[in-house]
Formats: structure tokens, sequence, C-alpha cells
């Protein structure tokens, strides 16, 4: 009897010492994170890029006299539609006036001139330094006359008025006046594309001022030169405007369409960004390790954003388990099973 209590007490201890070293052993095990990986590939993304940018009117004119003159009448107020050559502006004409009665003077003693040197009664010489002298006073008279009658140079809207009748115009414009039919946008386009922007290349305008709207516009100019800096050219947008919903500066998306492009895509479960900046990571796979690398991204189209840099194709990236990973870090990889991403 006192054998068996013996065996059944040495049996208990060896169970429970057995016990103790696995949960010490687990105790002492590695905590290796599992993760699940997706390899980079390629794919065809559509390249349809959206630009901001201010309407600007087609031209703006600033309606002002050479020199600093009394403003004698004003014919046009702010939002009055003019045409091209309607009178706008009336300065005072005193110079005008006494310029107009000294070429009648001259008109007249060139008129005696003339006779006299048919008459072989003076030189050739003194008839035509007479005649220069009407000819440049006629000149003179014709610009002061654009200085004094200040006429609208395009079709157009009057959007400012800076002076009334009386004063003296000095420093700046006394109306300005806009071609707002149509209108334009200038827009910064990534020199990848320049091959492919051609004058009448068409576009979608969208205006947040009207969501449920979009009008059409079309390319007009292109700046011949790359922005170093930015890596950029500029486009000009013209947009028909016919029934004057569009404004000069007015918020606007201009919508591109430049087909398809084979890109290197990265999916967007894959992307970390690092708080407080703009940053962006992902894990890359190597061996049984993955490692904290910045990355690149360009426009994001559903669930994928391209890449710019950073990773290349065949790469291994982390989309599930990121909890817990840091940098240099050994992981084993997981196929199926429960949703790691949480």
């Amino acid at each position: 009897m006192k054998k068996l209590l013996s065996l059944i007490v040495t049996g208990a201890l060896l169970v429970t010492a057995c016990s103790q070293g696995e949960a010490e052993g687990q105790e002492g095990a590695p905590n290796i994170p599992s993760v699940k990986v997706e390899t980079l590939g390629e794919r065809m993304v559509d390249q349809t890029i959206e630009f901001t940018g201010n309407i600007e009117p087609l031209v703006k004119n600033n309606i002002s006299s050479a020199a600093a003159q009394r403003i004698d009448k004003i014919h046009a107020e702010v939002g009055a539609r003019v045409k091209k050559g309607q009178l706008l502006v009336e300065m005072e004409d005193v110079n005008y006036m006494q310029a107009r009665i000294q070429l009648e003077n001259l008109k007249v003693d060139l008129a005696r001139t003339e006779a006299l040197y048919k008459a072989g009664g003076i030189s050739e010489q003194q008839y035509q330094q007479l005649k220069t002298q009407v000819n440049v006073s006629e000149e003179s008279i014709a610009n002061l006359a654009k200085n004094t009658k200040l006429l609208s140079p395009i079709d157009g809207i009057v959007t400012h008025k800076n002076f009334d009748n009386g004063d003296i115009a000095a420093g700046q414009p006394i109306l300005v006046v806009m071609q707002i039919q149509p209108v334009k946008i200038l827009v910064n386009i990534s020199e990848e594309f320049f091959p492919q922007v051609r004058i009448g290349t068409p576009a979608t305008i969208k205006l947040d001022i009207y969501p449920d709207k979009s009008f059409t516009g079309k390319v007009m100019l292109i700046h011949p030169t790359i922005d170093a800096a930015t890596r950029s050219f500029q486009a000009e947008l013209r947009i028909e405007n016919p029934s004057l919903l569009i404004r000069p500066g007015m918020f606007a998306r201009a919508i591109v369409d430049f087909g398809s492009k084979e890109r290197l895509v990265v999916p967007d479960v894959a992307v970390i960004k690092q708080p407080g900046t703009n940053d962006r990571y992902v894990y890359v796979l190597e061996g049984d390790k993955v490692f904290y690398r910045k990355v690149e991204l360009g426009r994001r189209v559903g669930d994928i954003y391209e890449v710019a840099g950073g990773v290349a194709l065949g790469d291994r990236v982390v989309v599930a388990g990121h909890t817990g990973l840091m940098d240099n870090i050994q992981v084993q990889v997981v196929t199926g099973g429960p949703d790691l991403s949480k």
C-alpha cells in the first residue's frame, strides 16, 4: 500500500513538473506576427486627371488716359455690357481744342505757302518744312483724340470703375472691361503628358457653385517650356460661356482624359500614413522579415494607388496584420484564415 501511494505521488510530481516546463517554454518563445502579403504588379489605369484653377476673362482691358487729365464724363457703369468702339469716357478737351486751332492755322499757312511755291516765290525746302509741321500736328491731334475720347477695344462687361466725373485720373485705370464670353482657365499639367496635349484637346469643366452642371472646354494655348521646379507646363483652356453663368474669379475643376497607361500599383490597404506628416509607407517582405519603406504615390483609383517610387515590380507588401509590426522584424506569412487587418 505504501509503495502504491509513493508511485502515485511521484507521478503527480512528474506531471506537474512537465506542465510547468511547457508553460515556461511557451512564455519564453518569441511572438512572431502573422501577416498577409501581396505581390506588386502593373495594371492599366485610366489617366483621367483633374486640374484646378480660377476662371479668368479671355481678355482684360484697362481703360485709361496716357496723361493725368480731368474726367469730363464717364458713359458706362459697372455691369454694363459694351461693344467694341463704344465711347466709354470723355476727358477734359482743353489741350485737344488748342491743338485743333493750331492745326487749322498751320493748314491756312500751308495753303498760302503752296501758292507761293508754285509761283516761285519760296523755295521747295520752305514749303516742305511747313508741310511736315502740318503732318506732325495731325498725328499729335490723333493721339490727343485717343486720350480724350476713350473707346472700348473689345465687346465685354465693365467690371471696375475707379473714378467719377470731375476727378483727375491718375495711378489706376478709370474703367476695367473684361471679355467673358468665352472665359479661360490656366492649369499646370505634369510634363509626362506634354506629348499628348494638343490645341483642341477637350476637357470637362466643373464648378463648385453649379454642382449639377458641367461645361465643355478645350485647350487653346500651350506654353512651350517646362517649369524645372514643378516639372509641369501651363496650358490655357477656353470655355464657351453663352449664358454668362461663368464669371471671373470662380473656382473651377478641369478634367482631361489622357486615355489609359500601364502603371505599377499598390493596394490601398498596404499603405500606412505616418502621423503628423504627409509621408506614406508600406512594409515590404524580404525573406522572413519586413522592412518599413517610404513610397511616392500618384493618383488613387478605387482601391489602389499608382506608385511613383519607393517599391518595384514584384515586391511583396503587407496587406493585413500591420498591428505590432516594426522595421526589420521577423514575421510568418499566412493565407486565408481570419481577417488579420483588424
